[in-house]
């Protein structure tokens, strides 16, 4: 998929570039305030990665959906891409730690550029047919940073892979779940158009006057059903993590899914309120993880095949794996496990005072 590849002359050097780490973290900290607190469960030596990827994630979204040109904004980060992969970044900490981290882990370029790929999709106003068409695009903007935490962790197989990126497929269809009116009001449609066909109404009026009734509603089922089955999937996939990353995963994936459950409880109707969970039951959800840092869920008998929509990006990591020249992360975290859960609940109390002050 990629023209990009590693520059020789780095494969047997570790690529060690100055970049403020903390400039990283606060791009983190003002996203998405429930992956903050997950990566804060992964052990200390893979929080580093973790943030700069999330870093670069980040601008390049912003770049692409707050630019005036998205086309132009898209070749600027080709360009910076270039740059990360030759290892001779700019300036921007964000590509100067994901230079360290894509060299470090041997994360292939095609998955980055699936992601901004989905960011541009965004700009373009693409329009979803299909329930397939809407996993495609989560495969791009969610299942391929699954797949590049997945081998940040030091799990490169293709049922790895497969696993991860149908998590994050599932976390997107979950927000796009949550934030159909907001979307809505910026344009943007996620629900598959066929959807509406069946039931003969028509996306284009509704989406001219977003209104919530009982047929949003099925509809707004219908993506959490999917995106439930998908979480069953991706809970797979701990067995090939390291024990010490899978109390991460699993609260990311828990606290996720909780989104979803509450929707439900709320009667579905994401159109004139956004559904948010409670810092107790986060945390309620964090402890649960804890289970399995010494156990994974049983593998099924039968192995389960990739959903169509990440096929490719199994692809893409199977095909460069024989250059990829990763460090299996299996060593024990220098600070526990409570710990970390007795930082993330003070992390949210932290949060929470401040969204009370900002309001």
């Amino acid at each position: 998929m990629s023209n990009l590849s590693f520059d020789p002359s780095l494969k047997s050097t570790p690529v060690s570039l100055p970049y403020d780490l903390e400039a990283c973290t606060e791009l983190m900290r003002g996203g998405s305030k429930s992956f903050f607190a997950a990566s804060r469960l992964l052990p200390a030596r893979l929080r580093p990665p973790a943030i700069a990827l999330y870093a670069f994630c980040r601008l390049a979204d912003d770049a692409i959906d707050d630019g005036d040109d998205p086309v132009l904004a898209m070749a600027d980060l080709k360009s910076r891409l270039a740059a990360i992969y030759s290892g001779r970044p700019g300036t921007v900490d964000a590509d100067r730690a994901l230079t360290v981290v894509v060299h470090r882990y041997g994360i292939p370029c095609g998955l980055l550029e699936a992601l901004l790929d989905g960011f541009l999709w965004d700009s373009q106003g693409r329009r979803y047919e299909t329930l397939a068409d809407v996993e495609a695009y989560g495969a791009r903007v969610a299942g391929t940073v699954g797949a590049m935490m997945s081998i940040i962790m030091g799990a490169s197989t293709d049922t790895a892979i497969a696993r991860a990126s149908e998590l994050g497929v599932a976390m997107q269809l979950t927000n796009i779940a949550r934030d159909i009116g907001d979307d809505a009001r910026m344009g943007r449609l996620y629900i598959p158009r066929a959807w509406f066909r069946e039931i003969g109404m028509d996306a284009d009026a509704w989406l001219a006057n977003p209104v919530f009734d009982s047929r949003i509603a099925g509809f707004t089922q219908r993506l959490l059903l999917r995106a439930d089955a998908l979480y069953r999937r991706g809970e797979f996939g701990l067995a090939e993590l390291p024990w010490d990353c899978r109390p991460a995963i699993q609260a990311a994936r828990l606290v996720y899914a909780e989104i979803g459950k509450q929707l439900d409880r709320e009667g579905l109707n994401s159109v004139n309120h956004r559904t948010v969970v409670s810092t107790a039951r986060k945390l309620a959800l964090i402890a649960k993880a804890t289970a399995v840092a010494v156990k994974a869920p049983a593998l099924p008998d039968v192995p389960l095949s990739p959903v169509p929509a990440i096929h490719y990006l199994v692809d893409i990591v199977s095909a460069e794996r024989h250059s990829l020249d990763i460090q299996k992360p299996w060593t024990v975290p220098s600070r526990s496990f409570d710990e970390r859960v007795a930082w993330v609940v003070d992390l949210f109390a932290r949060l929470e005072q401040r969204e009370k002050a900002e309001r």
